[in-house]
């Protein structure tokens, strides 16, 4: 028989190098903001909305999420039919969050409901982020341009008064 031998290239599949075995780590990220829009039955009494925000900003609290923003858009119509309705009442909601499930979670609970006829969650951190990065890279390039100064504006030129007659020459003949 043969004696099984457990050096470092027979490391478990969880234990990496440079990490202590048995410890877990929690899954953190910068922090992202995100827009989230959900249209709601156009018949749906107020309490049932509040009830869905308030279900919302329970589920962001719990994640460590932060809601930034909430405005209620009112009935507005659709552009086509959802579900057999041509109207809806549209909610919006700004959230930052650096938990990794937290939108997923919140999709899931949207999704869930009777009362929401459809949603969307978009990702606005890497828009601004990528605006922030153009006009940086607009700025160094202006800032290795060199400047064009304009010259002065003096008063224009006084009238130089006129030659005095010399003589012109006479061609030879």
């Amino acid at each position: 028989m043969l004696p099984i031998h457990s050096g470092p290239s027979q490391q478990a599949a969880h234990e990496f190098p440079g990490r202590k075995p048995g410890k877990k780590e929690e899954a953190t990220m910068e922090e992202r903001l995100y827009d989230l829009i959900f249209i709601a039955r156009p018949a749906t009494p107020e309490d049932e909305i509040k009830k869905v925000i308030t279900g919302i900003e329970h589920t962001c609290a719990e994640k460590g999420g932060k809601i930034e923003k909430t405005e209620q858009w009112g009935t507005r119509k659709l552009a086509y039919r959802v579900a057999k309705h041509r109207e809806g009442m549209y909610v919006y909601q700004q959230i930052r969050t650096s938990h990794p499930d937290l939108i997923a979670e919140l999709e899931r609970r949207l999704r869930v409901q009777d009362v929401v006829i459809k949603y969307l969650t978009v990702r606005l951190d890497e828009d601004l982020k990528r605006q922030k990065k153009y006009v940086h890279k607009r700025e160094v390039r202006a800032a290795r341009r060199p400047r064009r100064t304009p010259a002065p504006q003096s008063a224009p030129p006084a009238q130089a008064p006129p030659p005095a007659a010399a003589p012109e020459p006479t061609p030879a003949a």
